[in-house]
This record gives structure tokens, sequence and C-alpha cells, in this order.
């Protein structure tokens, strides 16, 4: 079978997907066509909603576990931890198989078609206009002659039900042994349990799976499992949104744009607010033939407000010692130290609104 549509959607992931609904919403024929067979296969993400993107957009309530108010950091020694709690309800773990069969059903109620076990690109699809929704190392992009992500860190985590009912906890833990440059943990909700690490792959000290199991083995936190393992992972952009992500043939959205968040790695809350873009301006620039409105959906003006978070992650990647992480344990457990950690962690600040950076107001 042979398609020619006005909007070919690479990856049917929570960027690809809500792209592709919000274009089909205007009025064209989107396709979005996914190698993989299934949507619960190959999930990458760790599927943590912070609290403004559970604010801000309408997610399904079934698929969410329980709030998380409470965060605790260790060092390499795993003594003397810094506990913060929030006053409000900050985080909320996602069944992302759900999430995206949610997604897919929105897509196709608004008229897009979904294809899964279809490799891009594909002889038998034509378009007039590709989104890269295909993750943090784009074919769209490379074929497009679009930026691709160069700073990637690698991550592992390993999902299963627990019966513990204890106090929602997202852990986390700082060794440079573990995890270079980022940082493992444990998210426990008392229904299921997370538990990965990431970290530069040209400091692991060993295979990620061999790693995840002595972190395992070492971490007097992790809940033990009451059903069957499910492992997942793989890149995770942190180097800041690419400068050049649109072109007159395509544009990129979620990962493959680098719309991850350069300190925390967080990527679910960009995709979604970037999407929303994306779709604004594909829709205006094939109404109108006019290249001139990408200019709006600019890599380099949303970069811009990365700054600080760019400094940060270098920072953080130059922590090589574990007795270095213990210096900065001591500063954190400092009061000016637990605030700063609670701004990051629990602040109203998340990915900035790229209708506004990007250089267009949206209605």
């Amino acid at each position: 079978m042979t398609f020619t549509v006005d909007v070919l959607v690479v990856g049917a992931g929570l960027a690809g997907l809500r792209t592709a609904r919000l274009l089909a919403l205007q009025g064209f024929d989107v396709l979005v066509c996914e190698r993989s067979t299934s949507l619960d296969v190959g999930i990458r993400t760790t599927g943590i909603f912070v609290r403004r993107t559970l604010e801000d957009f309408a997610l399904p309530g079934h698929c969410l576990g329980p709030a998380i108010r409470r965060v605790v950091l260790y060092p390499p020694s795993l003594r003397t931890p810094v506990e913060l709690v929030s006053s409000r309800d900050e985080f909320r773990v996602a069944d992302m198989a759900g999430i995206y069969a949610h997604a897919r059903t929105q897509a196709e109620l608004a008229g897009a078609r979904v294809l899964l076990g279809v490799p891009y690109p594909a002889r038998e699809i034509s378009a007039r206009f590709t989104i890269g929704a295909d993750g943090a190392r784009s074919t769209v992009a490379r074929r497009l002659g679009l930026d691709v992500n160069r700073r990637l860190l690698v991550g592992v985590e390993e999902v299963f039900s627990v019966g513990t009912g204890a106090v929602p906890t997202f852990h986390c833990v700082v060794d440079p042994r573990l995890a270079p440059g980022y940082l493992a943990w444990v998210v426990d909700d008392g229904q299921h349990a997370h538990v990965g690490l990431a970290g530069q792959s040209g400091r692991l000290a060993a295979p990620l799976p061999r790693l995840l199991r002595s972190f395992r083995a070492g971490f007097p936190d992790v809940p033990a499992p009451t059903g069957p393992v499910r492992r997942r992972g793989g890149p995770i952009p942190v180097g800041g949104v690419l400068r050049r992500i649109a072109c007159a043939e395509g544009l990129l959205v979620g990962d493959a744009a680098g719309a991850v968040s350069p300190l925390t790695a967080g990527g679910l809350d960009p995709c979604l607010r970037m999407s929303r873009l994306a779709a604004a301006v594909a829709g205006d620039y094939l109404r109108t033939g006019d290249t001139s409105t990408l200019r709006h959906y600019d890599g380099a003006a949303m970069r811009a407000h990365f700054r600080g978070r760019l400094m940060l992650r270098d920072a953080f990647a130059r922590v090589r010692r574990p007795a270095a992480a213990e210096i900065a344990f001591a500063l954190l457990r400092t009061g000016p130290g637990r605030a700063a950690a609670s701004r990051i962690l629990f602040g109203d600040g998340s990915f900035p609104d790229p209708t506004k950076v990007g250089g267009r107001m949206l209605q």
C-alpha cells in the first residue's frame, strides 16, 4: 500500500503522537510511522511527570501513580542523606505504555493514522513535510541535514510492582563511580518501583546492567519485586535544545530536538510544550508555503534560556571523585544548600514556554 500525506511523523512516542494529533485537528492528512510493533516495548523514559506538567496538561489519571512529595538525596557513602519534603504533590510516575496508548487513541480520534512496525524511511510513504520524533539519535535529523545530539548520557532502569505501601519517595544517589555525570535512583510510590542509573558512557566503569545489579545489591532502600521485572534504557540528550531544528522539509520534536532539561534530564514536560509550537508552525507553513514561518521554531532562541542549566550540567560532569561529591553534600546540608536543592526539585520553574521564547505567541 502506498501513502501520500501532508505530514509524516516518525516515532510514536509522546512528542510524535501529540504533534500528530494537533496537526490532524488542523485538518491535515497525518501519518505516524513507528518501527516498533507495539507501543509497550522499547520504552526508554522513566515516566516521571513533574507538577507543572500535571497542572498544565490533561493526562489520563488512571495511568498515573500516587503523588510523591518526598525526595531523599544520598552521597556516595550513603551516610547522612538530605531529606526534602514539599508541601505540594510534586511528582507522579506514569504507566508509559498506558500513556502512549491513550495518546495514540487521541491522535486517531483527531484523524491521524498510526502504523506500527514501519521503519523510516519507507518507500511506500510520500509526505510534504516530515516531523522527526524518533529519539535522541534521530535518523530524520540526519536525513534532513538538521542538528543532531552530541552530548548524551546512557541509562538503564528496571520497573516492577511492589507491595510496600511505603510513603512515596524519590531516592537519588550521587556517586561518580556508579553514575558519572548523573545519578542513580529509586522511585518507590508504594505501588511500583523504578530502579535505575545513568551516566556518561565514556566514564562508566562497567556495562550498565552490571552496574545496576551492583546498585540494587548495595542500596538499602530498594524494595523487593512482587512481580516480573521489566528493563528499559537508552540514550538521554543533555546538551540542550539543538540550534537548527527546522527546515523546508521538516522539523524535530522531543528528544530528537534535544528538548530535555540539561540538568535533570527530564524530557516529558518539554516534549509536550514544544509539540504545541511545532504543530502551529508546521501548520502555518503547510498552509502558506512561506518558509519564513519556520523561523518561529527557533532552537537557538530556546537554547539561550538554558545557559544556567548547561553551566550546572558542566559542573555536575566535573564531579569525578567520591570525595568531591561528599564535599558537595556537606554544602547541601546547609540552609542555603537545602534551599537551592528545593528550588531545583520543587520550584515553579519548568521547561521554558517555547511559544514565548521561540518568537511566536499562540492563542
